[in-house]
């Protein structure tokens, strides 16, 4: 049976791929697939029961797009988008990630220069091939060459970003856990420690019999290739390029598994040593006694940290950083954790030129997480396109107040991301900023700018009363755009000085800051915010992304401001404003 997460996953490449073809992201007929994928999120139907006419009854899913949608359910496949793909494989596709090269450019770049992938790129730049190209020269060679440095891609070892690797491998672990043979199911490595890219996507199953577990993955409808098929391991590479691995353990021995495979390697090569320590060995099968094999644990993680002394140390903190002497120690940090999150203060409707869903949509979604307060946050007017004047602004703090009413066990918030330009100023004068309750203030453009300019922007950004919090750090994409550069002790003093809440977003595209920031923000005594930076009901989900990154930063609850009560947090906002 076609999932609904299939279904989205193949319109999400269709739309891709024919940004290459029609040469722009912009086009009609991407943009349809963008509207479908809408239309597909917002729905709680059955998709794969639905008929053409049924599908095209769904807001923004044309009779074109419910045509291939029934393909791809009738058949497995979709004929345009296999087209697409021998077109554009998946290493020429890779190149659409680096700042510089659009549509129109790559396809220039294949037919005058037979640039076909990463590598063919890198040795066209040391030949300097690019400047000679309409459009291109020397500075955009350099401009080039230097994302390509920045965003640390290496032809074949590139990694995926954490974007496209999480939904495919938890379409996998959602699929397999539908077979009958199987009793677990986990993705393992450096996704599963929430690291921002990954190299191969680790899956683990338990069962006693991996035969037909082995046999219906290398079938998988996201399958395009098959590296290995054994009895135990099998090993894929998906449409998009992905390798996929997949290792079926017995029932019990899951949790030795599942510690080896999470790793990192280092935090398994201390915990081997904490066994020999006691004369025992850890591997993938079990922990044990070394002279008789006798096993100690091995059915589960925490069993296997118990008996070598220590708590349970999340996934998210198993980098060999400290964890292990923390745990055996003075004890973990009191992490934050998901159930902890009291309201949401970065959140956009249809206002911002990027939202996607209307104020109440918005409102009623954060409602049903429970949230205690929420802060509406649209673009302030000095962002192109997207942002909203004065008297929009006015217009939409009067609808807010009114629609409180509804909303007796939420307190609405009438805030704005407000744009810090160059020189650090922000949106509106101050006097219209400090008609909002709350602000967060971001960087959206001039990426390139000195690490020193940047820096000396944000900080003047945090001086000023009326910005509560900085927004999304660095500014930027993983894999797509590196971040701008910053002096972040310099930063991270500042915000604490100032009583600057540094926002860790949780768009699975940013989450950012980084958790190299936030250690340093948390040795000068920061407060975090964790935020969604939601622009449909769709996406209010990222919280949980906020908060693994957030621990990875090893923050704990007391220092995130939106775990705080009410009037805690209300308190600490108005403090820098007076």
């Amino acid at each position: 049976m076609t999932t609904k997460a299939q279904i989205i996953d193949a319109l999400n490449e269709l739309r891709l791929l024919m940004t290459l073809e029609e040469g722009s992201p912009q086009a009609f007929r991407v943009r349809a697939y963008d509207n479908a994928i809408q239309g597909l999120e917002s729905t709680t139907a059955d998709v794969s029961a639905m008929t053409d006419t049924e599908l095209v009854a769904l807001k923004g899913v044309g009779k074109s797009t419910a045509a291939k949608i029934r393909e791809l359910i009738d058949t497995g496949s979709i004929k345009k988008l296999d087209g697409l793909r021998e077109k554009y494989p998946p290493e020429f596709v890779n190149l659409t990630r680096i700042p510089g090269l659009g549509p129109k450019t790559l396809l220039m770049l294949r037919d005058a220069l037979s640039i076909n992938n990463l590598d063919d790129l890198k040795e066209a730049l040391a030949a300097e091939k690019l400047r000679d190209l309409p459009g291109l020269g020397q500075k955009s060679e350099e401009k080039i060459a230097t994302a390509i440095e920045r965003l640390g891609l290496h032809g074949k070892d590139t990694r995926t970003p954490i974007v496209d690797a999480l939904p495919l491998a938890r379409a996998i672990v959602t699929e397999l856990l539908e077979l009958p043979e199987v009793g677990k199911v986990d993705y393992c490595g450096s996704l599963r420690r929430f690291r921002e890219d990954i190299g191969d996507i680790d899956i683990l199953v338990s069962s006693t019999k991996p035969a037909p577990v082995m046999d219906y993955f290398v079938a998988m409808a996201q399958v395009a290739e098959v590296i290995g098929h054994g009895d135990t391991k099998s090993s894929v590479v998906t449409q998009r390029g992905i390798q996929v691995d997949l290792r079926v353990v017995k029932p019990g021995e899951y949790g030795a598994a599942l510690l080896y495979f999470t790793g990192s390697k280092t935090h398994n090569i201390h915990l081997r040593q904490l066994a020999l320590d006691r004369e025992w060995t850890l591997n993938e099968y079990a922990l044990a006694e070394a002279e008789t094999d006798e096993v100690v644990a091995a059915k589960t993680e925490k069993d296997i940290y118990a008996a070598l002394g220590l708590p349970f140390i999340p996934p998210t903190m198993r980098e060999d950083t400290g964890e292990v002497e923390r745990a055996g120690g003075d004890g973990l940090p009191k992490l934050v954790e998901l159930k902890d999150i009291k309201g949401d203060l970065h959140y956009h409707t249809d206002l911002s030129g990027d939202g996607r869903a209307p104020l109440e949509a918005m409102v009623e979604a954060a409602s049903a997480r429970g949230y205690s307060y929420l802060a509406i946050t649209d673009h302030g007017e000095d962002l192109t396109i997207n942002g909203a004047t004065r008297r929009q602004m006015l217009a939409q703090r009067k609808k807010i107040a009114k629609l409180q009413e509804s909303y007796p066990k939420m307190l609405l918030l009438h805030g704005c991301e407000l744009n810090i330009g160059r020189d650090g100023s922000v949106d509106y004068d101050l006097e219209f900023q400090l008609g909002f309750d709350y602000t967060v203030a971001s960087v959206h453009s001039l990426f390139d700018l000195d690490q020193n300019v940047q820096t000396e922007r944000v900080i003047q950004a945090m001086a000023n009363p009326a910005v509560s919090a900085i927004g999304h750090l660095s500014g930027r994409y993983i894999g797509r755009r590196p971040g701008i550069q910053l002096d972040l002790n310099a930063v991270m003093e500042a915000a604490a000085a100032t009583g600057t809440l540094i926002e860790i977003n949780g768009a699975l595209q940013r989450l950012d800051a980084t958790p190299e920031a936030i250690r340093i923000g948390i040795e000068h005594g920061v407060t975090f915010v964790i935020d969604t930076d939601s622009h449909h009901t769709n996406e209010l989900g990222r919280m949980e992304y906020g908060v693994l990154n957030a621990q990875r930063g090893w923050v704990e609850r007391s220092m995130v401001a939106n775990t705080w009560p009410t009037a805690r947090f209300l308190k600490f906002v108005a403090k820098k404003r007076s």
